[in-house]
């Protein structure tokens, strides 16, 4: 029979990449969505609400691994409705799966959990790893991203799962082509020479190409030894400059307007997202994925971008 493996919340980019990664590796893989669609593949999508144990908590046993990549976009406005939406996605997932696993008679060995980079204080010092110190700043203005950040982590933590072992997965940008993914806009603003530095370009950009990120996950299921946070990034991160040179090289423009801060302000506004996405400094590095021996395909952004555009 072949192992069977659970995404959780698995709709999106992150989920169809994981989905196509595990499948073509010989997997069955259920993904667990609000509104779930009859496939033409070898992918299994079962109705979950995010919210319940009901009607597929029987996915869960004997299940090889679990991944919840539950929680609504953070790419829209923080006013107090998307806030208790952003809050509540990912807390009540979280909450529901830990009772599911403990319900289950064989629960899954090991439960990943989604979480995020941004759990890192803004920073232009040296990388943070796991150690890294964690908080918000009214500078970069990511004290609610914070928030979040560590409340979904303290619920994963509660969760008693004693014969499941639990990762939160810190993850940073995810570089792709899929439905909701950056990079294509950041590629169509790089052939429109919009492509210059952001908010002065000296802010640290952490990332990880899409088939890294996939292997990385795959390699931290196999290895017991990998618990607790694992950050998921590549080991290089570079300044905003450097992130939109590679992305006008790429798109072989030599020339991008840069993007004062005020302007982001108002195409913020306007696009109904947030600046402390483009303003913060997220210097994080693999410190354990590394330890452990994971060799990352893509590990220099120049490359990484390079090789998406020649493939998408």
């Amino acid at each position: 029979m072949k192992p069977k493996i659970i995404l959780a919340g698995g709709s999106g980019f992150l989920g169809n990449v994981l989905a196509s990664h595990f499948a073509a590796s010989g997997m069955e893989v259920v993904i667990l969505t609000r509104n779930p669609k009859q496939r033409a593949d070898a992918i299994r999508e079962v109705r979950w609400d995010g919210t319940t144990v009901a009607g597929w908590l029987k996915e869960l046993e004997g299940a090889r691994a679990l991944v919840n990549l539950a929680g609504i976009s953070v790419n829209r406005r923080y006013h107090a409705r998307n806030r208790k939406l952003m809050l509540d996605s990912r807390l009540n997932s979280t909450r529901v799966l830990g009772e599911a696993i403990a319900r289950c008679t064989h629960p899954p060995p090991v439960w990943l959990n989604s979480s995020t980079a941004t759990i890192y204080k803004h920073t232009f010092g040296p990388a943070w790893d796991e150690a890294g110190a964690i908080g918000g700043c009214a500078e970069a203005k990511d004290i609610f991203s914070v928030h979040i950040a560590t409340e979904w982590e303290r619920v994963f933590n509660e969760a008693g799962t004693p014969h499941t072992r639990k990762v939160a997965l810190r993850s940073a940008m995810v570089l792709g082509h899929g439905k909701n993914s950056v990079l294509p806009n950041l590629l169509r603003l790089g052939r429109l020479g919009l492509g210059g530095r952001l908010a002065g370009g000296r802010q640290f950009v952490s990332w990880i190409h899409e088939e890294d990120f996939c292997r990385a996950v795959e390699w931290t299921i196999e290895h017991e030894s990998l618990c607790g946070v694992v950050n998921l990034a590549a080991p290089h991160p570079v300044t905003n400059a450097e992130f939109m040179a590679a992305i006008r090289k790429a798109c072989g423009t030599p020339f991008g307007l840069p993007a004062p801060l005020g302007l982001l302000e108002v195409g913020a506004f306007f696009l109904r997202t947030e600046t402390e996405l483009v303003i913060k400094s997220r210097r994080v590095v693999p410190g354990k994925l590394l330890a452990s021996g994971f060799a990352f395909r893509h590990p220099h952004v120049p490359a990484a971008i390079q090789h998406l555009n020649s493939v998408r």
